[in-house]
């Protein structure tokens, strides 16, 4: 379950606390483990909560900033949950230009966040991204790996209603 940024409670499992744990114990004494371990904590848990990024400093023995660093540069780690449901609007040049950004404001306003958050019932999260190869049909958003291009902001209730 997830919820608006900052009051989404940690909800890890001790089951999950162990596979981390195994992990951090099999990968920590390898030259640079961190990506491996970070990479396998987000699959374990779906994000990497500051409660994740302290067992693996705790373990690990690297400072959490640095963890933290790591966490925030690469795109490829989630300091929150995602919805069950991904939705990320393309607002690339080519899908802005075709009003890829009135689509995306508009999700904001439907579903009740912004970008990076996810609804209190944990069915939608809302991301932006720069481009996701398909400029020839802009502007372009995507649910899960459903691509769908050539959007108005009228196409979106029809589409959000596919995945209730």
């Amino acid at each position: 379950m997830c919820s608006k940024k900052g009051s989404v409670p940690f909800n890890g499992t001790k089951e999950q606390e162990e596979a981390l744990l195994k992990v951090i114990a099999e990968l920590k004494s390898e030259k640079g483990a961190l990506m491996p371990i970070m990479q396998k904590a987000q699959d374990i848990y779906g994000y990497l909560p500051i409660e994740v990024q302290t067992i693996i400093s705790n373990e690990t023995g690297i400072p959490l900033e640095k963890i933290y660093g790591v966490a925030t540069f690469y795109a490829q780690f989630n300091l929150n949950p995602k919805g069950r449901h991904r939705i990320s609007v393309c607002l690339g040049t080519a899908c802005y230009v075709k009003g890829s950004g009135d689509i995306y404001n508009y999700l904001m306003e439907k579903l009740g966040i912004v970008g990076g958050e996810c609804t209190p019932d944990g069915k939608f999260s809302l991301d932006a991204c720069r481009c996701v190869g398909a400029c020839g049909l802009a502007p372009v958003m995507m649910v899960n790996d459903d691509v769908y291009g050539r959007l108005t902001v009228d196409d979106i209730d029809g589409i959000l209603a596919k995945y209730e």
